[in-house]
């Protein structure tokens, strides 16, 4: 799954999803990033700015942890999967990847 695909699908599951509040923004070095504007409508874009929290992960496990094939706590435990900034909105993030 390619960035523009994952972002699309992002996008679709935010807008149903309560609003986060907060800004969250999805790392995947190289390969681009997803950013949240919870204060938007959960709106969802590539474009980078400063997140309440930021997600490192590589895309592939992002996907993983998005088909439900990788918990994000065992990511997180693991090293796999970085948080950077408010833990607390990493915690709600399973209304958008659940």
């Amino acid at each position: 799954m390619d960035i523009a695909t994952l972002t699309q699908k992002m996008s679709e599951k935010a807008g149903n999803a309560p609003a986060l509040d907060r800004t969250v923004k999805f790392d995947f070095g190289d390969e681009g990033m997803i950013f949240v504007d919870g204060y938007n409508n959960n709106a969802v874009s590539n474009e980078d700015g400063d997140a309440d929290c930021t997600v490192v992960v590589t895309i592939s496990d992002f996907v993983d942890m998005y088909k439900g094939d990788l918990n994000p706590m065992n990511a997180f435990m693991g090293g796999k999967l970085k948080v950077l900034g408010d833990m607390s909105v990493a915690m709600k993030l399973q209304s958008l990847l659940g």
